[in-house]
């Protein structure tokens, strides 16, 4: 009997799986995927959960990928929910939880591809599917993990496609072939305490603060490339913590977050915020020292063999053509793509994150399809 992606997206948002708990989620799959061939192995760490499961013999010369997660965001307030955040309800063509449309239908969906794949027409290869509980925390423990295990265990992945919810507004109108790359910077502005009665006493860190922030944010970091759009800087927050309406602070902190695109790397943007932060220090007389955390860099998967099989699968089954696009936030294709070439394809993510999250049920049995094609055409 065919998987019922729509059963199987149901069975997974009713397990609680909010970061990093387990919830069921991977048990599930894994039992799933054994029934059906798949030599399945959990590859824990650092208290992540995540399972890696083959079909076909290692080292094949032909080796089709997916990349997904199965933790999710928590619900926020229960009581802003019109339905069980967990009871995966399904209401006028949609089912509602939270994880429904990022990303268990995505999961559900290749999940009961592959199985229908392999036990109906078995390829000349093999499928992978490296299944994540840690793409909505820290991903230190994640695909990283998987990754890393695949490395020392001698599997690998010709191509990969990662199911992350990728159509803003209607099913199949664009796919992802890169993504920008992300960091955030956290500005520490150290003066000297004083009375504002007496400024001249003191060296006051918030205008330097300001000025900082200004040059930072009216600066054009480029305008756009031949895939991506322009980078942006957004300044995120500045802080004193000071109640006081005649003291002086002597700190103030600032956070910006960096979204950029392959014009740069994440060492040029950090060095030209570090010679920034120099010039204002100097003509204020003040410290200014930070801390950068960086969560991937800019990629691309050129246009090719690839996203022309992606897209041909797209369009038989939708009708679309999908855009190829670089937009958005990270994801764990910024992993996977120093693996191998990886694509992102998934459903509309209008509803992602939100309250009442919920997918509409044809688009699972949409991709579904999708996801099969593609594995169809692939091994041909």
């Amino acid at each position: 009997m065919p998987i019922d992606p729509v059963a199987l997206t149901a069975d997974l948002v009713r397990c609680p799986s909010v970061t990093p708990i387990e919830g069921g989620a991977l048990v599930l799959l894994e039992r799933l995927l054994s029934d059906a061939g798949f030599t399945c192995t959990r590859v824990d760490r650092g208290g992540v959960a995540n399972l890696f499961a083959r079909w076909g013999r290692r080292g094949a010369n032909r080796t089709f990928g997916f990349n997904g997660h199965t933790d999710v965001v928590p619900i926020g307030d229960a009581a802003d929910w019109s339905v069980d955040p967990f009871g995966a309800q399904i209401r006028d063509g949609y089912l509602y939880g939270r994880g429904s449309t990022d990303m268990k239908s995505g999961v559900a969906a290749f999940a009961a591809a592959a199985i229908d794949f392999v036990t109906e027409t078995p390829p000349d290869g093999a499928v992978v599917l490296a299944i994540t509980g840690d793409e909505e925390g820290d991903a230190l423990d994640g695909t990283t993990a998987l990754l890393d295990w695949m490395a020392a265990n001698n599997e690998a992945m010709s191509v990969c496609l990662v199911g992350e919810p990728t159509c803003p507004d209607v099913m199949g109108e664009a796919m992802k072939i890169g993504r920008r790359g992300s960091l955030t910077v956290w500005f520490t502005v150290r003066g000297v305490q004083g009375h504002a009665a007496y400024p001249h006493r003191a060296k006051n860190p918030l205008p330097a603060m300001a000025r900082l922030m200004d040059r930072l944010s009216s600066h054009v970091l480029d305008e756009g490339t031949e895939h991506f759009d322009a980078s942006s800087l957004a300044v995120v927050t500045i802080d004193t913590g000071n109640p006081a309406t005649n003291v002086i602070p002597a700190t103030c902190r600032a956070t910006v977050n960096v979204r950029f695109n392959d014009a740069h790397s994440s060492q040029s943007i950090i060095d030209w915020l570090n010679g920034e932060a120099a010039k204002i220090a100097t003509e204020y007389g003040v410290g200014i020292d930070n801390t950068v955390k960086v969560s991937g860099e800019s990629f691309l998967t050129p246009p090719g063999d690839l996203s022309d099989l992606i897209s041909a699968a797209v369009q038989a089954e939708t009708g679309r053509k999908p855009v190829l696009s670089t937009s958005g936030g990270t994801s764990d294709a910024r992993f996977v793509k120093d693996h191998c070439p990886v694509v992102e394809f998934g459903l509309v993510g209008k509803t992602m994150h939100q309250v009442d999250e919920r997918v509409a049920v044809a688009q699972i049995v949409q991709l579904k399809a999708i996801y099969r094609r593609i594995l169809t055409d692939y091994f041909a």
